[in-house]
């Protein structure tokens, strides 16, 4: 980073991804490693979540589940706070958001290398913002995430690997973009989730089970709520099942893709309303606890002066090649580079920036959101049952 670069960051707290370990960047390839598989990863990469041997491997993602959430509220998770003492915190990928964490944890590399950038992006065929969530302008998902998968890598290995997931995201942009390579199996209710991955798990191999209720819970009502607590007990008592039936010898692996943080009302700044911030910046993609800015030509330097001077430190700003050379998205391909933002923008404390030309009301007034460097956001478990 730059001098002003790396104080701001540091003065804001901020976590940096570790794509250097461990992260969420190492758990497919360590699942991977205890299967027996190889080439998947460096070994040393594989190795280095220490997970033990096995025949068969469930890994459970659930969507919103910050490491700093999961203690602060573990009361309401009875199972998962006996794990707690031998858990371990990973880094998730920046911006942390869904599509972004996806495509690492599916890839087993940085955003940097698998476009997957924001939860909306700039397309630059068509100039207008791609949706890497719905995939809504988003193109051929296999053109836009072009790395291999760790499942395809397993699969092409010989291994049985299987996606359990609600039945509308069966071939789903994002699916395809981030996950393919595995047998699809769908089922909609946590119990349903729970049964057909112990289902799959009687047959050696890998087994992947995605729950996304604890983040909708969290963004209607805050990671604080009662409403998430009860999705938070729930999804516990699901896991505990899943343990104490899963087959002997194998390993479950509990992690997520991002935590958040409860945003106040009127914490987001509307750039819309606001002239000073949507002067020169004709199209603002990321949500807002993390935005890329797309500057008029020339004007980058007018356009970092005037945020700064409204902002101040409710956010960190970077452009393009600082938050490269920074490792914000680590290695980034050149496919990818136009992808960024001219302007890299990282929300402090808790609060945002969302601009209502081209982000819905609805969206701007949620109450948890997530997205940006800090630990509630950027920290997630690993969980490891035997």
């Amino acid at each position: 980073m730059t001098a002003a670069l790396d104080a701001a960051f540091a003065a804001a707290g901020f976590v940096a991804p570790g794509y250097a370990g461990p992260s969420l960047t190492d758990v497919l390839p360590a699942c991977a490693h205890a299967l027996g598989a190889t080439g998947v990863g460096a070994p040393a990469r594989a190795a280095r979540l220490g997970l033990p041997a096995a025949e068969r491997v469930c890994v459970v993602l659930v969507d919103g589940l910050g490491h700093r959430m999961l203690t602060e509220r573990s009361g309401h998770a009875p199972f998962l706070r006996s794990a707690l003492g031998d858990a371990r915190e990973l880094t998730a990928a920046f911006p942390s958001t869904t599509a972004a964490s996806m495509g690492v944890f599916g890839t087993g590399l940085p955003a940097g290398r698998t476009g997957m950038v924001g939860y909306t992006v700039r397309n630059p065929d068509t100039g207008s913002l791609a949706n890497l969530v719905s995939w809504e302008g988003a193109g051929d998902p296999h053109g836009w995430q072009r790395e291999a998968t760790v499942f395809e890598r397993l699969r092409d290995g010989g291994r049985e690997v299987t996606s359990v997931g609600p039945p509308r995201f069966e071939g789903s942009g994002l699916t395809e973009a981030a996950l393919r390579g595995a047998r699809y199996v769908g089922a909609e209710g946590l119990a349903d989730r729970v049964d057909a991955a112990l289902l799959e798990l009687m047959a050696p191999g890998l087994v992947y089970l995605y729950w996304g209720d604890v983040d909708k819970a969290g963004h209607q009502y805050g990671w604080r709520s009662r409403e998430w607590a009860d999705q938070l007990t729930a999804l516990d008592r699901e896991l505990a099942r899943l343990a104490r039936s899963m087959p002997r010898g194998t390993v479950l692996v509990v992690t997520a893709d991002h935590g958040m943080v409860d945003v106040p009302q009127g914490g987001v700044v509307d750039v819309a309303s606001t002239p000073a911030l949507s002067k020169d910046v004709p199209l603002i993609a990321g949500e807002p606890r993390a935005s890329h800015l797309h500057v008029a030509a020339g004007q980058v330097d007018d356009v970092l002066t005037r945020w700064q001077e409204v902002l101040g430190d409710a956010v960190v700003l970077a452009r393009r090649d600082e938050a490269v050379a920074a490792g914000w998205f680590g290695e980034v391909s050149e496919h990818v580079r136009p992808l960024l933002g001219d302007v890299v923008v990282a929300a402090t404390g808790d609060g945002g920036v969302g601009d209502s030309r081209t982000q819905t009301a609805r969206s701007l007034e949620l109450r948890g959101m997530h997205g940006s460097f800090t630990p509630g956001e950027m920290l997630v478990p690993l969980v490891v049952v035997t």
